[in-house]
């Protein structure tokens, strides 16, 4: 639950610490006072994004900061799984911004995205606006109350795993068929092409080795002259220096008893004349292996010509790359050729899949038709109480074998008031008023499985008055008496008189400007602001005992949330 919220900078608030406590709150205060600007600022801690007029006048930085009671909510894995410290009884959520338009976002001091700040926030506040009573028309919303009454969540994640998993299946197949169809179309083409590939008897490294011996058969002559040149250097019989230096050789060896330091040349030069002889050799063996062969070089000189084509075609640059697409080919061809099995085989697959996602579907429909009857049940008891004697209320269900992420139903909450007037779908005949105790009762339901440590009401009274209004602050009470916080922004005082705490906001005019501000009344204080809320600036005696009257009356019987047997 909230406990505690500091506002500093933000449109109208200079400064603001105040405590927050369990239970059943109310928010009054007149028209313009502030309460907006209070909702403003939770609003974002719950990640909303900051306008352009959220710093207050002529200040470089706002601040805005709540600390959470999250004891009784099982909340530790969000906290463990991003890596931030958690501490049950004060959960601190942090928004800056400054004159410069930077925003930065804090959960127990520790910086995080804003997306993340509002995961978090929408775990810790329920904020039902006016604005939020248009969301009765839209029937993802209805669907989401039903599924929260039947606590369907794990099989409707299930269901929506393997639906997930079908309609990527569906997507492959649509996929296969039109690479099929495709290569159908392709298939003589890519016959022809894999023919000149394979005529070609490419081999990795084939193009070099060719390239290379191209250039030697292009060259010979200028080789053998070079070769016969080095060989009569090296070999000649008339001063050749293999020759030489075994000679040189010899006549130092032959004074190494009389001169012993020539021995370590003698034995470099001895090797000298091994590795020169040994090269006088191999000369003499190339020059006689190296001969003019035309024949050879036309013949490597086509298989060239035609790599070089393949090579332009295929827009390769490599040998290589010419064998990856053949590979490709060869693989396109024979997917070909595999294609009617492949196609039956993942036909299956989806069609398994199908099964098993009606089957879920069906068993979540049944969930939420035994659900659907304990809602009809319970907002009848609920709306019957606030002033609509004859309501009757109904979940129509629509269900259809072409299935959707959410399963197999449309669902449309189907609604009157009267007697003689036939159920419709409720966007269309409930008034404001009606709608807006639906959504109490909607709220009070849902709450009672879904739990949500604070939520906020916003002038949830709007369009009822009188003996209605406390009937739905009875039930708000009721809500804050379940482990949860209520509070209630409202301007009636039949409601205001039901808050176990009462706040009050209300502007000051300063010489600097004109500021808001929030503060808890006591008991003398409630009475004289629910006083004024009866009978206007002029309060009279007679509305001092009405207010003392409404406020004896929070402790009358209460509509019950239980479930009646």
């Amino acid at each position: 639950m909230l406990k505690q919220l500091y506002i500093k900078n933000f449109t109208l608030i200079d400064e603001l610490n105040i405590n927050f406590h369990p239970g059943f709150s109310v928010i009054t205060g007149e028209t313009g006072a502030g309460k907006s600007i209070i909702l403003g600022a939770i609003a974002l801690l719950l990640g909303q994004r900051a306008g352009s007029k959220s710093l207050k006048e002529g200040a470089s930085k706002c601040v805005v900061e709540a600390h959470f009671d999250l004891s009784r909510y099982q909340m530790e894995s969000f906290f463990e799984s991003n890596d931030i410290d958690f501490d049950p009884k004060d959960c601190i959520i942090r928004r800056e911004l400054t004159a410069a338009g930077k925003s930065r976002a804090f959960i127990n001091d520790t910086p995080v995205q804003l997306s993340l700040m509002r995961i978090l926030g929408e775990q810790l506040i329920d904020i039902h606006s006016q604005h939020q009573n248009l969301m009765l028309q839209k029937e993802d919303f209805q669907l989401g109350v039903v599924d929260i009454i039947a606590q369907d969540d794990k099989e409707l994640s299930s269901y929506k795993k393997n639906y997930q998993l079908y309609r990527q299946k569906i997507e492959e197949l649509d996929q296969l068929r039109t690479d099929i169809e495709q290569s159908k179309k392709d298939e003589e083409y890519l016959r022809f092409q894999l023919s000149e590939l394979q005529q070609a008897h490419l081999e990795a490294g084939l193009q070099e080795q060719l390239e290379q011996e191209s250039d030697t058969l292009s060259h010979s002559e200028e080789i053998k002259t070079a070769l016969f040149t080095a060989d009569h250097l090296l070999s000649s019989d008339e001063g050749g220096i293999v020759e030489h230096i075994k000679s040189a050789t010899q006549e130092l060896q032959a004074i190494e008893k009389v001169f012993p330091t020539i021995k370590e040349l003698a034995e470099r030069l001895a090797s000298v004349h091994i590795e020169v002889k040994d090269i006088a050799q191999e000369v003499s063996s190339d020059m006689e292996n190296i001969d003019f062969d035309p024949q050879r070089l036309v013949h490597i000189n086509e298989q060239l010509d035609k790599i070089y084509t393949l090579e332009k075609k295929f827009h390769a640059d490599t040998m290589e790359e010419l064998m990856e697409m053949q590979q490709s080919i060869e693989k396109k061809l024979n997917h070909l050729s595999n294609s009617d099995d492949e196609l039956r085989d993942l036909q299956i697959e989806a069609d398994k899949l199908l099964e098993t996602c009606k089957k879920q579907a069906e068993a979540i429909t049944q969930l939420r038709k035994k659900a659907a009857k304990t809602i009809e049940k319970e907002m009848r008891d609920r709306l019957i109480p606030m002033g609509i004697p004859y309501v009757r209320f109904a979940v129509d269900f629509k269900s259809s074998n072409d299935l959707q992420l959410n399963g197999a139903d449309k669902i449309q909450f189907m609604f009157s008031a009267n007697q003689s007037t036939d159920l419709q779908p409720i966007s269309q005949v409930a008034s404001g008023g009606e709608i807006a105790r639906v959504m109490l009762s909607l709220k009070a339901m849902v709450s009672g499985t879904v739990k949500l440590p604070t939520i906020i009401f916003d002038e949830i009274d709007t369009g009822v008055s009188g003996k209605i209004a406390q009937k739905m602050a009875f039930i708000m009470d009721e809500m804050g008496r379940h482990n949860r916080q209520v509070i209630s922004i409202t301007h009636l005082p039949q409601i205001a008189a039901l808050g176990d705490n009462h706040y009050k906001v209300y502007k000051e005019e300063t010489p600097q400007g004109t500021s808001s501000h929030m503060q808890q009344l006591s008991e003398d204080e409630r009475i004289k602001e629910i006083a004024q809320m009866l009978s206007g600036d002029n309060i009279s005696e007679a509305a001092i005992s009405n207010a003392k009257d409404l406020l004896n009356q929070k402790h009358a019987p209460s509509v019950s949330l239980k479930k009646k047997p």
